[in-house]
């Protein structure tokens, strides 16, 4: 991928969390009183300029879908900041948020349980349009035509319903949605995973010429690497609700800094015969988010040589390690001069 990183950034978003309180025992329901809460979402900081795409990576439970629906306040974040194109999402309510989240949309992972089955496929694309009030009879009709060619479907189909579909047209169908009302940035929500994998190249590919056309911002959130490989210009990987390395997408994938990123790298598939790679294995389950450990949220399960009980104590802040290269690992010092 080509670099945006030239262009201003369009999103900004620092120290973003995401708590969800967990009432515990009789007591706590009747009164209302918060036992704990999960830390989805711990203190996440980054930008995306306009034009890139940023690649979101992790396990499952990390907090990827998390933060990208905090970010659009599909759910409202515990606190943080989210700036896009120059405005603070937090401070938008009732028409002003309405006007925001047409420049910000969302493709979900589900493309079926993520459309109206009492709907026409067509009234689905149409609906955003008369909500903003862009397009409203033929008008409308001619545009999700349009929007079904652009994605390649049959402009027929719109009067279909979902349940006629397969998994990768109802996503072309999904993104159709998100472009009917001429969004800057599209959150991609696991966008591929439910599909065959000669389905998920298709969509990544009419994803790819859809940003060229239409100059489109991605956060795209996979635990998917090999697909985040081929569409992102930079990615961020997750662990435990926070950022622990983030580069560009060359960079990471030839030089990882970070132990996590190392272990998840040697676990994507080589399309090689016959070339065998040293297969780093986690040992134990990622600690709970609701209680997590002093230090280093990797230390359980870190294999570095060199970790000690320095890591239990010290949080590893997001530091430049190499240029445009930051990772969170005391252990692994910076190169910069």
């Amino acid at each position: 991928m080509t670099s945006a990183r030239t262009n201003p950034a369009l999103l900004q978003v620092t120290r973003l969390r995401k708590d969800f309180p967990v009432r515990q025992g009789l007591q706590h329901s009747l009164f209302g009183r918060n036992a704990a809460a999960i830390r989805a979402v711990n203190d996440v900081s980054f930008d995306i300029a306009r034009g890139e795409t940023l690649g979101v990576v992790g396990e499952s439970g990390c907090g990827k879908t998390t933060m990208g629906r905090a970010i659009l306040r599909l759910i409202e974040p515990t606190s943080g900041s989210v700036v896009f194109d120059g405005i603070d999402v937090a401070t938008l309510h009732g028409a002003a948020l309405r006007s925001m989240r047409r420049k910000m949309q969302v493709v979900f992972q589900d493309p079926f349980s993520s459309l109206n089955p009492r709907m026409t496929v067509g009234a689905a694309v149409r609906e955003g349009m008369l909500i903003h009030h862009l397009a409203e009879g033929r008008a409308a009709d001619h545009r999700v035509k349009t929007l079904f060619e652009e994605v390649g479907l049959n402009p027929d189909y719109a009067s279909r319903y979902p349940h006629e579909f397969s998994g990768g047209q109802r996503q072309r169908i999904g993104v159709a949605r998100a472009l009917s009302v001429e969004p800057e940035m599209i959150v991609c929500d696991e966008p591929v995973s439910a599909l065959d994998v000669s389905v998920q190249a298709q969509v990544i590919n009419l994803m790819q010429d859809l940003q060229r056309d239409r100059g489109l911002t991605y956060l795209f959130i996979a635990h998917d690497l090999s697909v985040v490989r081929h569409i992102a210009d930079r990615v961020a990987v997750m662990y435990l609700g926070r950022i622990v390395e983030t580069a560009s997408a060359d960079d990471l994938y030839s030089n990882p800094t970070m132990p996590y990123t190392q272990a998840l790298l040697s676990a994507v598939p080589r399309p090689e015969p016959g070339r065998q790679t040293a297969r780093i294995v986690l040992q134990g389950e990622p600690p709970s988010p609701a209680n997590p450990p002093p230090g280093c949220v990797f230390y359980s399960r870190c294999q570095h040589p060199l970790k000690d009980d320095d890591c239990t104590r010290v949080v590893p802040p997001l530091e430049e390690k190499t240029p445009a290269h930051f990772a969170a690992c005391i252990k692994q010092p910076s190169q910069l001069p």
